[in-house]
């Protein structure tokens, strides 16, 4: 176990006791119990199963965790980038519906949600930004999977935020529904952030994708750790270094240390 920035790092075993142990060290249990909504937002880019996705069979660990906890309104949130698929239809694919009506869940398209327009004019990219209303409200948990990315060298807790973005605004013509992101990928990550950060990331790094986001190799061995914080920076940062690499020389995290968290080594 490491434990240091409101990080907690555990080697993985299963599921249930790893991410168990990683919250409990942080103390969530009474952050949870305090909260009215709390809303969880894995990665759902498209119908791939884990580890390309989120898995719902830790997700549903998470639930369990959450309603030992807490008497929240509970809110499983997406709004996936494949052009070619509707977010419920990769909630069905990778067995979220079932997920849901086991545990009286609510199923939340990003996509095609409610809209609220924010702005701060400290922002390049995005000056003003439409998110969805219910984003905003409660406790936000990003659940990503440890993944290299072809344009963000890494796909993590704050990038996992780009699902917030309606594509009604940021598809743009591009073949993804968040296609506006990628000509400034790692500047458009990180006022996205500015607008909303997680309150609680939590990077399943049982696995790993070693290549890219969609495909490719998967870390060999696996990696193995379960990696949780309420810093998402702090977050990144570590979990870009399981990945190999130096949250230095990621623009997006280098870009949020210090104004939306610490990073720290992996």
């Amino acid at each position: 176990m490491d434990q240091t920035q409101n990080l907690s790092v555990e080697r993985f075993s299963n599921w249930p006791e790893t991410l168990g142990t990683c919250l409990d060290r942080l103390g969530i249990g009474k952050v949870l119990k305090r909260r009215k909504l709390i809303i969880i937002k894995p990665n759902l880019v498209n119908s791939s199963p884990f580890p390309i996705t989120t898995s719902p069979d830790m997700v549903r660990v998470l639930v369990e965790y959450i309603r030992r906890h807490s008497k929240a309104r509970l809110i499983i949130a997406e709004g996936c980038g494949d052009c070619h698929l509707e977010t419920p239809e990769v909630f069905s694919s990778l067995g979220y519906d079932y997920l849901a009506r086991e545990y009286g869940l609510e199923l939340v398209d990003l996509n095609h949600a409610p809209l609220v327009r924010l702005k701060n004019h400290a922002c390049r990219v995005f000056p003003e930004i439409f998110l969805p209303r219910i984003a905003l409200k409660g406790f936000l948990i990003s659940v990503p999977v440890l993944k290299r990315h072809s344009l963000a060298q890494v796909t993590l807790a704050m990038k996992n935020m780009m699902g917030l973005a309606p594509p009604s605004h940021y598809q743009q013509g591009g073949k993804w529904k968040k296609a506006f992101f990628h000509a400034r990928m790692d500047r458009s990550i990180f006022e996205l952030n500015l607008y909303r950060t997680p309150d609680l990331s939590i990077i399943d790094a049982s696995v790993g994708m070693a290549e890219y986001h969609l495909g490719g190799r998967t870390c060999d061995p696996p990696v193995q750790r379960m990696v949780a914080g309420l810093d998402p920076v702090a977050v990144d940062s570590y979990g870009a270094g399981l990945l190999g690499l130096s949250w230095k020389d990621i623009p997006h995290i280098s870009m949020a240390h210090s104004i939306l968290g610490r990073a720290c080594s992996g």
